[in-house]
């Protein structure tokens, strides 16, 4: 027992055998509980995984899961190193390792995070979405490169490496590709900013300027629609963004009006039921409803009443079915209330009070 506890305190390396055997314990001892630790958070993510709906856990837990094994062994032995009686020049060696280590799962949560919020924007696509999801690919592309790039910039100074060579290289790179494709580049932003900002979306009907028709499709560079006239128009993405757009694809239910002229003979009474009469067919309708109806104003040749009601549905066709079914109903209506509608007429009227001298 004595020749034990003797071995134990022989030096090696400037430490004791008792002092290597702990950090052996250490190392381990943190190894084994990191990997229980990430066994467990990933058999908690895919309980939420087999469920349809975004639990509020199941993105962290899919973050933490992509923690790699060697990470956990740096980490580790790390812990252990920390028992140990190490020169300054190998303890900072270590701290460099892992910092770099950090880093680089770091960059792997950062981008499982990245992807897992792209993939819960990529759930609310149709099937025949392909442009958007097309655009989110690039999306990815684009936040790996920077995600990437910065984890290498950290990786290099850690290293002892001077990157204000490489990074003022880069700034000027950058502008001048900037530069050369400032056109595809603003297509490219402005394409971004229509899959996140969704301001119009495939199918949607798009009144610009003198344009109007329905999105086909959403590229990176370019929107294509589909005219009522059956033409494609081909518009760019930035030019999109700097116009004012009209979105009927956004309607819920379309309001509509409409006049109505009566002629001045028109008995009092008469004029007075003409509101109720255009309300009681709005209301007869199923899929419209009323708003109001008043005398506008008196005309040239007839006294002007206007009409407004809303249409419980998006679709101009519906639209042109309820006012035709409201005229049908009113040219009835007016027909057996006895009320002639008014049409462009000129009366002269000759003044015989006066007769000429002999």
């Amino acid at each position: 027992m004595s020749l034990l506890l003797l071995n134990l305190d022989q030096l090696f390396l400037n430490n004791s055998l008792s002092r290597w055997l702990s950090a052996v314990v250490v190392t381990a001892s943190v190894l084994l509980v990191t990997v229980i630790i990430r066994r467990l958070i990933r058999r908690g993510y895919q309980r939420f995984a087999e469920t349809v709906e975004v639990e509020l856990m199941e993105i962290p837990l899919q973050i933490a899961s992509n923690t790699k094994l060697s990470f956990l062994m740096v980490l580790s032995l790390y812990a252990g190193m920390l028992t140990l009686n190490m020169p300054d020049s190998v303890q900072g060696m270590a701290s460099k390792i892992l910092v770099i280590a950090i880093c680089w799962q770091a960059g792997i949560w950062t981008t499982a995070a990245a992807l897992a919020w792209l993939a819960s924007s990529r759930r609310g696509m149709s099937v025949e979405d392909f442009s958007r999801a097309g655009t989110m690919n690039v999306v990815a592309i684009l936040v790996r490169l920077a995600i990437w790039s910065v984890v290498v910039l950290l990786t290099l100074d850690n290293l002892g490496i001077d990157i204000t060579t490489l990074v003022a290289g880069l700034g000027i790179g950058g502008i001048a590709v900037a530069l050369a494709v400032q056109n595809v580049l603003g297509d490219l932003l402005a394409s971004l900013s229509i899959t996140l900002d969704k301001p119009f979306e495939v199918g949607d009907l798009l009144f610009l300027d003198d344009f109007q028709g329905k999105v086909e499709q959403i590229g990176i560079k370019s929107t294509r629609l589909r005219s009522v006239t059956g033409e494609q128009i081909i518009l760019a993405n930035a030019d999109l963004l700097k116009s004012r757009l009209r979105n009927f694809g956004r309607m819920s239910e379309r309001r509509m009006v409409f006049k109505v002229g009566v002629v001045y003979e028109t008995a009092l009474a008469q004029l007075e039921q003409i509101p109720t009469y255009l309300r009681q067919i709005i209301d007869s309708l199923p899929a419209t409803r009323f708003e109001r109806c008043h005398l506008l104003r008196f005309g040239d040749s007839c006294l002007e009443y206007e009409a407004s009601y809303y249409v419980l549905s998006a679709n101009m066709a519906d639209s042109l079915e309820a006012q035709h079914a409201i005229n049908m109903a009113v040219l009835t209506r007016f027909a057996q209330a006895g009320i002639t509608f008014a049409y462009p007429t000129r009366r002269i009227f000759l003044d015989r009070s006066t007769e000429p001298s002999a």
